[in-house]
């Protein structure tokens, strides 16, 4: 049962920060940030944002998140029903780039293949 409510906890927190980033936060400049995953803690005390962004100098715009994280983290605050709200960690997915990468090397594979037909 306890899994099931941190499940819950886990999608209604990345909902609600997605919110707040794409509405509450237009004075910091992340880009298009996409939180992709988040953990919870079993004890409710911390959780792992997981972030992606589309756009380049993505360690600049991590590091700008994580300097408004006390204000996502309050207003987040605002909207979750639990006595304390998790300390956030955000953290660069990069499973987006990485997918791109193998991508480009199996087109690569595959033009290499076709030239020696």
């Amino acid at each position: 049962m306890a899994k099931i409510k941190q499940e819950k906890l886990a999608v209604d927190i990345q909902r609600y920060i997605s919110e707040i980033i794409q509405f509450e936060m237009g004075h910091i400049n992340v880009g298009m940030v996409t939180v992709t995953k988040v953990k919870v803690s079993d004890d409710n005390s911390w959780a792992k944002v997981y972030v992606s962004f589309l756009d380049k100098d993505r360690e600049k715009k991590l590091e700008d998140l994580k300097n408004a994280k006390w204000l996502i983290r309050s207003e987040l605050a605002k909207r979750l029903t639990i006595r304390k709200t998790p300390d956030l960690n955000f953290v660069l997915d990069d499973s987006y780039q990485k997918g791109e990468h193998i991508e480009e090397i199996i087109k690569e594979i595959k033009r290499k293949e076709s030239s020696k037909e």
